[in-house]
């Protein structure tokens, strides 16, 4: 009998997933070196976190000629569905780099592990590791530049996600040195479930099921695991999320919407004690400001995170 294991089960434009367990990429990112960015002022590097795991990071300086004051500190993961993309990509290079110059903030852009050589929680681990690293100011940028009282966590789709969940393990965390966050920003966040939800589509939650069950062989309960599904039964709840002030952003058009807002509308409602706030670019599909940065919902939504972060900076100074 003929095997199936080579069976596709998933056929995407930036991955094939085989039954077998096997995957082909299909979008392999174009990767730019770290240096000084003449349009924006910003100068990157790049940092080993862990020689033992390879968790490495990109971290972002903004032009500090104008002001000797000391910078939030906004630490970024990247999206990808836990598969693909890096945080020295083209895209990512540039969004980070556009974000951390016109917020002024100093970014660490964390280069984790990826599914399936890396099967998930390696991501989780890796964002929690960076979190700690970046907290320790171990590094002489954070330590000379970086305000540690105006911490912020930001991601986009999988990079969303995994900003919850350090959320959430924060709160469980029995070290009491553990960093206070004073923002959370969630672009587009990839979260799923079992139940379908006002608005999703049918067809596109199943292929987003397969993609996280294969990026997380371990997921109890398929796409009701806690981790991508924040409001399944037995989820920590959503008050237990440690951070002062909360961006949720979405698009229009966006696949992953009808989950952010069932979610936005799940915290807005739990005893959670922050603020939440909701931004959603009418029009627009998944992650419309990385493909294209200079269109004017692109520069709306950045405004709306620069102000975020900066209410929150002048609440602190």
């Amino acid at each position: 009998m003929e095997s199936h294991a080579d069976e596709v089960v998933l056929d995407g434009d930036a991955f094939r997933i085989y039954r077998s367990g096997k995957m082909d990429r299909l979008h392999i990112p174009t990767l730019v070196p770290p240096g000084r960015d003449p349009a924006t002022g910003v100068t990157s590097k790049d940092v080993v976190l862990d020689p033992g795991s390879g968790l490495s990071a990109r971290l972002f300086l903004p032009d500090l000629s104008s002001s000797g004051e000391k910078l939030p500190v906004l630490v970024f993961f990247h999206g990808g569905a836990f598969l693909i993309e890096s945080a020295f990509s083209t895209g990512y290079h540039g969004y980070v780099s556009s974000l951390a110059a016109a917020a002024g903030v100093l970014a660490v852009s964390v280069e984790y592990r990826l599914a399936p050589e890396h099967p998930v929680p390696a991501a989780y681990d890796d964002a929690w590791a960076a979190l700690q690293w970046t907290a320790s100011a171990q590094d002489e940028w954070i330590a000379e530049h970086g305000d540690l009282g105006r911490l912020f966590l930001a991601g986009d789709s999988a990079g969303g996600n995994m900003v919850h969940n350090v959320l959430i393990g924060l709160a469980s965390s029995s070290d009491n040195s553990a960093p206070r966050i004073e923002g959370a920003i969630l672009l587009h966040p990839w979260f799923g479930g079992n139940t379908l939800v006002e608005g999703e589509d049918e067809v596109m939650a199943k292929g987003m099921a397969t993609i996280w069950e294969f990026a997380c062989p371990g997921a109890g309960g398929g796409a009701d695991d806690p981790r991508m599904n924040p409001t399944a039964p037995g989820a920590p709840g959503l008050e237990n999320l440690r951070c002062e002030r909360m961006l949720v952003c979405a698009g229009a058009e966006d696949w992953a919407t009808p989950r952010a807002r069932a979610y936005y509308a799940a915290l807005s409602t739990s005893p959670w004690r922050g603020s939440a706030a909701w931004i959603e670019s009418e029009g627009e599909g998944h992650l419309f400001f990385l493909e294209k940065p200079e269109c004017e919902k692109a520069k709306e939504l950045m405004d709306r995170v620069v102000s975020f972060v900066a209410v929150a900076s002048a609440r602190n100074g």
